[in-house]
């Protein structure tokens, strides 16, 4: 179990997982790369802060070390330098993070033309290749970082880029997003993104595919059974290598392969305030797919912004691959952890040990530990876990969309060009399905518009769950098992009770996380690798902020919660 003080650092034991990041080329294996773990300042906060009046053992009783007679002579100046003194602390423990290498994949270089990089909503030629010119602009843009330079790309068919010079914005509170990094996305000439791609094409095929008939669907055993054969897929599998029914398209924490694909949390009622929601669902109507033609596609890379989904007059339950992708297109981006975090709290779910006021006689936590601070601290990290990711997005990688990947896809198979796609997703079987149902070999989109304007690595969504359910994983008891499961019928329409294994707060969450992230997926528009590195950002994020704030409190606690790759942390 590894253990994070106050002071911003882990007290570790067994194996380290908080070695600090090393510089990655574009040649090194993407699984080898160490990602930084918040190593803290040495020194830099004082450990029990006490506020003046109170005494805690043989501690002084402020974090200057006065006495109580002394303090009470100018409380109102001890408490100001107090509150300076501990917002500094925390800034210092910030600043002497680690500062990773930023190494991208190298393709951006490797291809003068630009195939690999992302350039929707810049002009491009007929291949769907960018105008150099206008991608020159962009990249002048990130370099120099002024407002002005970002005024002056070219943009093609009106849609406009998406916040670029968030990459540049600094935050009060945990890492500065310089100070964190994802490793080298997959090239696109490697065997690990002809397997995300697979996956997509199969996702598509696959979306109006009911979550209860995984087991029986001829679709969902096809693609098991291809997606088992690439040499580089990293989706879950069972005990003998293979990619089944009861594994595909999950997230890869243990959580996600218990009970049903979604979690609870996207099905079970809300309690807010005195409403209690129904998660009953606006779903886009079977087949409701986009991009396929390829006039249609290149006009939406050159930034068309074309009509809305077809939607059902029946409000649903989420019940497929559609439904979810529906919901990840139009949700407040820490949405599904607030809901989650008001469902915790309207089932009395216990909190963690760690918690003050568990064991109090005589108190209840409110502002602090109680409701309204987790209610508000759950969504605090969100934009923090964006502004982090944007950096990664615009500053370091540029990595294309999938919609752009199928591009290269379609046009090597049909001749026009030949781009360095890998061969196993130029001879797998599921693009032979896709050009049976569109006449192309272009990915087939749930959103008319396709992706957002702006690069697919690392994902936001996947920032914000990896943040967001860190924070609720420490703040309640990930083992309490959820009472009265449930599952929609196979319409959507109803919810009937779930039988099946324990269902956990802490297993629950983390399929949550991967059920948002994953969504964004099925809708056509990230890859895999997206997600897995994207909700470790976050996570990492979300730990950073609660030891910065752990000195903050007049409390003694802990919070200790069950990372996304199993190992434990306590705060």
């Amino acid at each position: 179990m590894n253990t994070r003080n106050c002071r911003g650092g882990l007290a570790e034991k067994g194996p380290a997982v908080g070695a600090e990041s090393e510089a990655v080329g574009s040649g090194t294996d993407r699984r080898s790369f160490l990602r930084r773990v918040g190593a803290g300042a040495t020194g830099a906060v004082a450990a029990g802060l006490a506020w003046p009046g109170v005494a805690r053992g043989d501690q002084p009783p402020n974090v200057r070390g006065e006495s109580a007679e002394q303090a009470e002579d100018s409380s109102g100046d001890h408490r100001s330098r107090d509150a300076e003194k501990i917002r500094v602390d925390a800034a210092r423990i910030a600043a002497r993070r680690p500062q990773p290498g930023h190494p991208n994949n190298g393709e951006e270089e490797l291809y003068p033309n630009r195939i690999a990089s992302y350039s929707k909503a810049l002009p491009h030629n007929q291949l769907g290749e960018v105008d150099p010119n206008a991608y020159r602009a962009l990249l002048s843009a990130l370099a120099s970082g002024l407002p002005s330079d970002f005024e002056r790309i070219p943009l093609g068919l009106g849609r406009r880029l998406t916040n670029p010079q968030a990459a540049f914005a600094f935050d009060l509170e945990g890492a500065d997003s310089h100070h964190m990094a994802i490793p080298p996305a997959p090239t696109v000439a490697k065997a690990e993104a002809a397997s995300e791609m697979a996956e997509l094409y199969w996702m598509a095929l696959a979306r109006d595919v009911n979550f209860l008939d995984y087991e029986s669907d001829a679709t969902i055993a096809e693609a098991a059974k291809e997606l088992s054969r690439f040499s580089d897929f990293h989706g879950p599998r069972n005990g003998n290598n293979q990619v089944t029914a009861g594994t595909i398209f999950r997230g890869n924490t243990a959580g996600d392969r218990i009970g049903p694909y979604l979690s609870q949390f996207l099905w079970m009622d809300i309690p807010m305030g005195a409403l209690l929601v129904p998660q009953r669902m606006q779903t886009p109507v079977s087949g409701d797919d986009y991009m396929t033609r390829y006039d249609e596609w290149l006009a939406v890379q050159n930034g068309f912004t074309p009509g809305g989904n077809r939607f059902d007059p029946d409000a649903r339950y989420i019940r497929n691959l559609r439904d979810i992708a529906q919901w990840v297109h139009v949700d407040a981006l820490y949405q599904a952890y607030h809901q989650a975090c008001l469902i915790l709290l309207g089932m009395g779910a216990p909190f963690d040990s760690g918690n003050p006021y568990v064991g109090s006689v005589c108190q209840d936590g409110f502002g602090t530990f109680g409701g309204p601070h987790i209610l508000s601290l759950v969504t605090e990290v969100a934009t923090r876990a964006l502004k982090a990711m944007w950096y990664q997005k615009w500053a370091v990688h540029r990595r294309l969309r999938p919609e752009a990947m199928a591009g290269l896809v379609h046009h090597t198979k049909i001749g026009t060009a030949k781009y360095p796609v890998h061969p196993q997703i130029l001879n797998a079987k599921v693009l032979d399905r896709v050009f049976s149902a569109h006449g192309t070999y272009l990915l087939p989109i749930a959103l008319p518009e396709g992706s957002p304007t702006h690069p697919s690595y690392g994902a936001g969504h996947a920032t914000v769950a990896g943040a967001c359910v860190t924070i609720l994983k420490a703040w309640f008891d990930e083992k309490f098992v959820l009472p009265r499961p449930v599952v929609p019928d196979r319409t959507g329409r109803l919810l009937n009770p779930y039988s099946g294994p324990d269902l956990t707060v802490g297993h629950e969450l983390d399929k949550l996380a991967a059920n948002v992230a994953i969504g964004r997926n099925a809708a056509g528009i990230h890859y895999r690798s997206d997600y897995t590195e994207s909700v470790r950002l976050g996570e990492e994020l979300a730990l950073d902020i609660l030891e910065e704030q752990k000195q903050a409190y007049n409390e003694e606690f802990s919070f200790t919660l069950t990372r996304f790759d199993g190992k434990t942390v306590t705060i």
